[in-house]
């Protein structure tokens, strides 16, 4: 993974959490928030918490628990910071694969699609396991393959078609690039974990054409790998929502795993 695979600066978070938050992350937000409360935690750390997404959802579902959350770029946190949440939760910058927490510090690490973007996963799976108490879990998600995800498919295809000397390959390479299940769970065994769960979860989302284009284009690092092509970044904006436009308005499906360890 190159390094600006996992920056989000700029204007970048705000269209993130604006146009990709309701078509991609806000289901899914709700589901792994759902199997958190259900093990009823009372100090749980979220690694790449991004704009605030999942932790609003935590905090609607554990109104009591204790939530640390955390992401390596402090201009998410900000946004996240900005959703008036509760006192409870608390923000901090942090690398998910140098957590600066105590052994046995949590009872519950959550991570919403950010282990695709660990340049170490099994290092930062490893950090997890340390800072969590015994009988502690892990549970995270990641993005099944990205043909079980049309909309973000036909998206990163429309773009693709524009460069086809050089085509960007941000989508597949990094959020649809941790699918193989065999490989979560060797990668959970090599940093310690037992009593592994995966299950690949279906949801579906409303398309909105222009937000998603939009997202994709200014609200995620395939930003920059279209401007480091030359390209204007409205023009492939307009291609990209041309070509999402059939969907625009339908629901559409959605695959991920949702990862349990302990």
């Amino acid at each position: 993974m190159s390094g600006g695979d996992a920056v989000f600066a700029g204007s970048v978070p705000a269209l993130y959490d604006r146009c990709l938050g309701p078509l991609l992350f806000l289901p899914y937000a709700r589901d792994i928030a759902a199997r958190a409360a259900a093990l009823r935690p009372a100090r749980i750390l979220e690694t790449a918490a991004g704009t605030g997404i999942v932790t609003e959802a935590l905090a609607a579902a554990m109104p009591a628990a204790e939530i640390t959350a955390t992401d390596l770029n402090q201009a998410m946190l900000d946004i996240a910071a900005a959703r008036g949440l509760p006192a409870t939760i608390s923000f901090q910058a942090a690398d998910a694969q140098a957590l600066p927490f105590p052994d046995r510090s949590f009872d519950l690490v959550v991570c919403q699609f950010g282990a695709m973007f660990f340049p170490d996963r099994v290092g930062a799976y490893r950090e997890a396991r340390r800072v969590l108490r015994p009988g502690g879990r892990f549970l995270f998600n990641v993005w099944d393959r990205l043909e079980r995800n049309p909309v973000s498919e036909l998206l990163g295809n429309s773009v693709a078609a524009l460069f086809p000397d050089d085509p960007p390959a941000f989508y597949r390479r990094v959020p649809f690039g941790y699918h193989d299940v065999a490989r979560i769970e060797a990668d959970l065994e090599a940093a310690g974990y037992a009593d592994i769960a995966i299950e690949t979860v279906a949801r579906t989302s409303r398309v909105d054409a222009a937000a998603a284009a939009r997202g994709l284009c200014r609200g995620s690092p395939m930003g920059a790998e279209i401007e480091a092509r030359g390209a204007a970044l409205d023009a492939v904006e307009t291609a990209a929502a041309a070509a999402l436009a059939p969907m625009d308005g339908r629901d559409m499906p959605m695959s991920a795993h949702v990862v349990s360890a302990a």
